[in-house]
């Protein structure tokens, strides 16, 4: 499985420029806000899953974060954004994983986010794993954003079919170590013009 997620993955990013993927942000206002709500600040350690292609560590990098890890199963979504760096990526560390299988330090973020990754395990087993994953890799006390479908977003994206949530329904998958802080629907425009309805979540680690 983990295998044809990666090929997945990897031919969207080969067939589609970095900036037509439907879940292309030209800023990532929302996150950058709600890591700002958190508390966080430079000197704190985040973890962006599967953050691709993504501009936001860009924007951190520009805010002065000093401590960012970017983790994606496609390499050539990571690639991109190392291009688009240029020096700036040596001060990122990049992993090629896919994150159901990954084994993090322990406690060794102090923000873990993730947009559009986790609406996408819908086998119980992919998000016990996700799971095993965020539980060994934040520290207590830390912060999760989540920005999944809504229920009244996409059942498919990318030619693959996904798990829509309410708050509620995160609360639940996450379990009780993880105190829901804020939640917000986000109309999200697509760069072909559709619209996909996405749910924010903070957390925090109790």
């Amino acid at each position: 499985m983990s295998q044809d997620r990666r090929r997945h993955w990897d031919e969207v990013y080969a067939l589609k420029p970095a900036d037509k993927v439907s879940w292309f942000q030209s800023e990532p206002a929302r996150s950058l806000a709600l890591i700002a709500a958190a508390g966080i600040g430079p000197e704190d350690s985040i973890v962006d899953i599967g953050g691709g292609a993504s501009l936001l560590v860009d924007r951190l990098l520009d805010r002065g974060f000093r401590h960012l890890t970017v983790i994606d199963i496609a390499e050539n979504g990571l690639a991109v954004a190392q291009v688009r760096l240029g020096p700036r990526q040596a001060r990122v560390t990049w992993l090629v994983q896919d994150v159901t299988r990954w084994q993090p330090p322990a406690a060794s973020f102090a923000l873990w986010h993730d947009r559009a990754v986790f609406h996408f395990l819908v086998d119980e087993e992919d998000r016990q794993g996700y799971r095993r994953a965020l539980d060994r890799g934040l520290k207590r006390g830390g912060f999760a954003i989540f920005a999944s479908f809504a229920l009244t977003g996409p059942e498919k994206c990318s030619g693959l079919p996904v798990q829509r949530y309410s708050a509620e329904m995160l609360q639940a998958v996450l379990g009780p170590a993880y105190r829901l802080l804020d939640s917000q629907i986000e109309r999200h425009v697509t760069p072909a013009g559709g619209s996909q309805d996405f749910l924010w979540c903070l957390f925090r680690k109790d």
